[in-house]
């Protein structure tokens, strides 16, 4: 299982002269973006060009960078939420109808994460699961209620998660990568994933906040909370943010 697991760290692109990703034989490229209701109930963010944080110095916020697990009951505001979400995953511009530059890098700009979030205290918004529209830079509501308990069960008891503000849940759907690169795409689709995270660690220090990357959670638990099929979709990375002293 070890020599197995490593394997996908090693890099074996010469492999994909022999075996040709879907890219190669000619099939369509895969939607850059999940299908969602336009009729859905959504919650308008704030512009990126309205946004006024983040002015500070970038060697403070990676010298004060780490991780936190304590956070002030204070809510987000809504403009605090927006800047994360924009730095994390915004799109910047869109090509051809089939690929979206982002403010985060990606391999090939393949971009195979989807952003859900899991509210408890953002000004101005009910709690519930919602999930981070990029292209259009809003917010589209899946279901309301108080998924504290849920998100601890499903991060095996990590009860600090659920004291947070929020939760920012990164899915993959890997075939966006896969499509491009076969079986190599499994190694970049965990790099992008750390790219993601860490723009969210730089955000959130820059305004106040701090943040923790978790990856221990129950898989399926986890999928099932969210919603997604656990297949084509399914839970790559979790972050809680809140308010620090």
């Amino acid at each position: 299982m070890k020599k197995c697991g490593r394997e996908v760290l090693k890099s074996n692109w010469k492999m994909l002269e022999v075996e040709k990703p879907d890219r190669a034989k000619k099939i369509p490229i895969p939607p850059y973006i999940k299908p969602y209701d336009e009729n859905g109930e959504f919650i308008d963010l704030i512009p990126p060009e309205n946004i006024k944080l983040g002015d500070i110095d970038i060697r403070s916020v990676l010298e004060n960078r780490k991780s936190r697990r304590t956070f002030e009951d204070k809510p987000l505001t809504l403009e605090e939420l927006s800047y994360l979400l924009y730095y994390t995953q915004g799109v910047k511009s869109i090509v051809k109808n089939k690929v979206t530059f982002r403010t985060v890098p990606s391999a090939g700009a393949t971009h195979p994460l989807e952003t859900y979030l899991l509210i408890f205290n953002v000004e101005g918004i009910e709690k519930g699961l919602y999930r981070y529209i990029p292209t259009i830079h809003k917010l589209l509501l899946i279901k309301k209620g108080d998924f504290s308990k849920e998100i601890v069960d499903a991060t095996l008891g990590q009860t600090f998660i659920g004291k947070s503000a929020v939760v920012f849940v990164w899915t993959a759907i890997p075939y966006r990568t896969e499509w491009k690169y076969s079986f190599e795409a499994h190694k970049t689709i965990a790099i992008d994933a750390g790219h993601a995270c860490q723009n969210l660690y730089l955000t959130a220090e820059s305004i106040n906040c701090g943040t923790c990357a978790v990856a221990a959670y129950d898989q399926e638990a986890m999928d099932k909370l969210i919603g997604v099929d656990g297949n084509d979709e399914f839970v790559v990375y979790l972050a809680p943010v809140g308010k620090i002293k």
